[in-house]
């Protein structure tokens, strides 16, 4: 057999979204990473380069992946119960390690219970799967991210049966909410807790006080779902996320250990009633192996960690930082997005000048990421950076400096 014809096709394909700006471009190879040095933080060694690059690209806002504690709990997991979990977990592939991270985060997190998944993605799309039927009524945010999308789309939701508002526009959200059909029975209101490409989060009180007048409308309830993966662990006081900030709590919370906490893996925490629903319903928890016992020992270890007067140092010294560079950009004449979230977006506007500086600052030891059109809408063109607790004062510094450079003639 060949793959002569597919290949075909498929290459027309690839240089199609080539062709519209779609494509991805070739993926970097981090090959080691040099240790923190005095006033500098960590730094990152790639394929075919001998530059030692400062990552402003990570998602791992408590720096807490080359942690002792965290490595120490990986490597004692897997000495004991082995790599793998050898089975999906209804067929003995529960280990009491997974047991104890959901209880873990379901603690950190407020709730009864949670279920863990091999990311929030797959948490996203199992939890969707598990609350939809036929007289469910989903709304969602204009910015929610691609797994909340494809989730809704996953679990079969007609396009009648559900709406999307403008971004954070309360206006439009309650309209929807008033607009649902008398025949629903179930609506689910779905949102980012942070939009990881802005940096700006739900405004969970004011989503409330909308929805609270429809609360009683509903037979089998109102409900809302907030993926704060970019948010837990990340910011407020506590490193609760956007919860903690807006001082309200979500029906449902998913999230992940892949960003603040630095591991890997997702979770859903909501009532023992909707975890046992997607034991019982979810596809992509039902049918594939479990996280193996070293995540979860790792995960467990960093929410420890998180929830601990190290993770409280941490979270101010990202927040000094977000502070510093914030300053810097405002004294350098940038636009970006107001915000206190380790994202800070450099709002560019032109598709040819965020290439041009995304290429700069590569040139110069930074890696950022350049957001044009139609990853973004046409005007909205944006260099992404992300402060972690890794990043020193002179870290910061340095990457002022070097856009400071970049703007000269």
């Amino acid at each position: 057999m060949s793959l002569q014809l597919l290949d075909a096709g498929l290459q027309d394909e690839v240089a199609a979204m080539q062709a519209a700006g779609r494509a991805k471009p070739p993926e970097r190879v981090i090959v080691d990473v040099i240790p923190p040095d005095g006033a500098r933080g960590p730094r990152y060694k790639l394929r075919g380069s001998d530059q030692a690059f400062l990552r402003m690209n990570s998602n791992s806002y408590l720096s807490l992946s080359h942690h002792p504690d965290v490595l120490a709990a990986a490597d004692a997991a897997t000495h004991r119960f082995g790599a793998g979990p050898g089975a999906v977990r209804f067929i003995d592939g529960t280990f009491r390690a997974h047991v104890a991270l959901e209880e873990r985060i379901a603690a950190f997190c407020g709730r009864p219970a949670a279920k863990i998944f091999n990311s929030a993605y797959t948490t996203n799309l199992g939890v969707a799967l598990a609350i939809q039927n036929k007289k469910t009524f989903w709304i969602g945010d204009q910015l929610n991210h691609n797994c909340i999308i494809r989730a809704m789309r996953i679990a079969g939701v007609p396009r009648a049966h559900k709406a999307i508002f403008p971004h954070n526009d309360m206006t439009a959200l309650r309209t929807a909410i008033e607009s649902v059909p008398t025949e629903i029975e179930r609506v689910v209101v779905i949102f980012d807790g942070v939009f990881s490409m802005r940096g700006d989060y739900a405004p969970m009180d004011q989503i409330h006080a909308v929805l609270a007048p429809h609360r009683g409308r509903f037979l089998q309830g109102l409900v809302t779902i907030v993926d704060d993966s970019h948010g837990i662990g990340a910011y407020g006081e506590t490193g609760r996320g956007t919860e903690e900030v807006c001082e309200t709590r979500a029906d449902i919370l998913v999230g992940t250990f892949g960003k603040a906490f630095g591991v890997n893996g997702g979770f859903v925490a909501a009532s023992p009633a909707v975890i046992e629903a997607v034991r019982q319903k979810a596809d992509t928890y039902i049918y594939t192996n479990p996280l193996s016992v070293a995540d979860c020992a790792a995960a467990d270890a960093a929410v420890k960690l998180a929830d601990g007067e190290e993770g409280r140092q941490r979270l101010a010294h990202v927040a000094a930082r977000i502070a510093q560079f914030r300053a810097g950009l405002d004294r350098l004449g940038h636009e970006t997005i107001p915000g206190i979230h380790p994202v800070v977006p450099l709002m560019v506007r032109d598709t040819e000048r965020t290439s041009r500086l995304v290429t700069g600052l590569f040139d110069h030891g930074v890696l950022a990421v350049g957001l044009n059109f139609p990853v973004v809408p046409e005007g909205d063109q944006t260099i992404r950076f992300q402060i972690n607790a890794a990043h020193t004062e002179a870290d910061i510094d340095e990457v002022l400096t070097v856009l400071q450079r970049l703007a000269r003639p």
